[in-house]
């Protein structure tokens, strides 16, 4: 289990979107080792727990020497998160500079009832 804090939602009885964006996201190519600059947005709704936004910035530098496919690195962000605060919904969408002439994005999506078998 990875370790970023969480504080209680204020208002629990409501459905409301909470968006975090990181615009300056890194990680490392697993083929190259060169690094990968991306954007990373968390878009939830939370249910009982929100996100501190500190642990969330802390836990995305865990990425800058890691080599990991964007689709994986995707898929673990999305599993991670949605492990810590087990949101009513969540999608985690990660955009990646141009390499070689092709940009990739990247779209991963969890709904509560629906999706409980992420680790």
């Amino acid at each position: 289990m990875i370790n970023i804090e969480t504080f209680d939602n204020p208002h629990s009885y409501r459905d409301y979107e909470i968006v975090h964006e990181n615009p300056e996201f890194t990680s490392l190519c697993p083929k190259t080792g060169l690094p990968d600059f991306g954007i990373i947005t968390v878009k939830y709704v939370p249910d009982l727990l929100c996100i501190e936004l500190k642990a969330l910035k802390y836990y995305f530098l865990e990425f800058r020497n890691k080599g990991i496919f964007y689709e994986d690195l995707t898929n673990q962000i999305l599993n991670d998160l949605v492990g810590v605060c087990q949101p009513r919904f969540m999608e985690i969408s990660t955009e990646w500079t141009s390499r070689g002439g092709m940009n990739s994005k990247i779209v991963a999506k969890y709904e509560k009832g629906k999706d409980d078998q992420i680790r």
